[in-house]
């Protein structure tokens, strides 16, 4: 008799499909079962409204939390960078899989790079984080531009510079990777990879989550083959420092925890993680940005301390009175 398929849940738009796709494929190789996927709307994607005024991260969340907790799926697949970063009672975490490109990508008009936008440039996005360091850039760099805040999938936000009402859009170069490259579609278009130092990723950007239920031992185990350990360890320390700032989706905040080697050339040996965080207001008027390093964290409670500390650090250094309402 054959097993009865694995059930994925997935949210319905063309990325998370291409995402879940993606993991099914994984769990079916893993398994030898069938793994079907199930398609959930979210609160998050029927809205029209703002992330901020919305709830943040947790509204693209919680249909498939429900679902699973209802036993309707086995599994789900989420974009960590949308996990609230307290983890849900009766859920796990049972696999983070290996990292795709964090980094934020400009698509802009033919030729354009964020340098050579043309002077009040109107630049669109759904982010307070890249709008605040997109702001903080052009003030240091001499550019005027204006952030305009956007909603829809990757399509519609990049048709917003097909048909001109935009100049440039700021989206994850994970998601343009995953449903198949910058080149099917963004055709006249140019698209530019952000440089970290100008622009930190959310917390989390280009890793995905899957999640199933704490119960389901055997299941945790299987999900656990996919974990990449060096992914789990940066997102966490870049999970905890978002907590310890107490900030949802409608605060700006950026991290990236990268793995530093000892060394040029291959064979090279991964000895320490460099943690970095940014906070500031949407205006780019003020950031806290700063970084620390130490060893590569061998627990989890070592990738949270790491994050807890830098987050203290940059508290310290003001980041609590650009916080809004929740200052320290």
């Amino acid at each position: 008799m054959t097993e009865r398929a694995l059930r994925l849940g997935t949210r319905r738009s063309k990325l998370a499909m291409a995402q879940s796709g993606h993991v099914a494929d994984a769990v079916r190789q893993l398994t030898g079962r069938p793994v079907e996927l199930v398609e959930i709307t979210t609160y998050g994607d029927t809205s029209r409204e703002h992330l901020a005024q919305i709830g943040g991260t947790g509204v693209f969340v919680a249909a498939l939390r429900d679902a699973l907790l209802a036993d309707e799926v086995d599994f789900a697949v989420h974009s960590l960078k949308d996990l609230p970063t307290a983890q849900h009672p009766d859920l796990v975490l049972a696999a983070i899989p290996r990292r795709e490109d964090p980094r934020d990508v400009l698509v802009a008009r033919a030729g354009l790079t964020l340098d050579t936008l043309p002077a009040g440039a109107r630049v669109g996005t759904g982010s307070p984080r890249r709008m605040a360091q997109l702001n903080a850039y052009a003030r240091s760099h001499g550019l005027t531009i204006e952030t305009v805040p956007i909603r829809g999938n990757i399509d519609t936000r990049v048709g917003y510079v097909r048909k001109g009402e935009l100049d440039a859009v700021v989206l994850a170069a994970a998601g343009l990777n995953r449903i198949g490259g910058p080149e099917d579609l963004t055709g006249a278009l140019s698209v530019e990879a952000l440089n970290v130092d100008a622009v930190l990723p959310a917390p989390g950007q280009g890793a995905l989550a899957i999640e199933c239920a704490a119960s389901d031992a055997d299941l945790v185990a299987t999900l656990a083959e996919l974990d990449d350990p060096y992914t789990r360890a940066a997102v966490t320390a870049e999970r905890s420092l978002l907590a310890a700032l107490e900030a949802g989706c409608s605060a700006p905040v950026g991290a990236l925890a990268d793995l530093l080697a000892d060394g040029p050339g291959h064979g090279q040996v991964v000895t320490e993680m460099r943690l970095r965080g940014v906070v500031g207001t949407t205006d780019g008027s003020t950031l806290v940005q700063l970084s620390t390093t130490g060893p590569v964290p061998t627990s989890h409670d070592e990738a949270a301390a790491l994050g807890r500390e830098l987050a203290h650090e940059m508290l310290a250094k003001g980041a609590a009175g650009l916080m809004g309402e929740r200052a320290l």
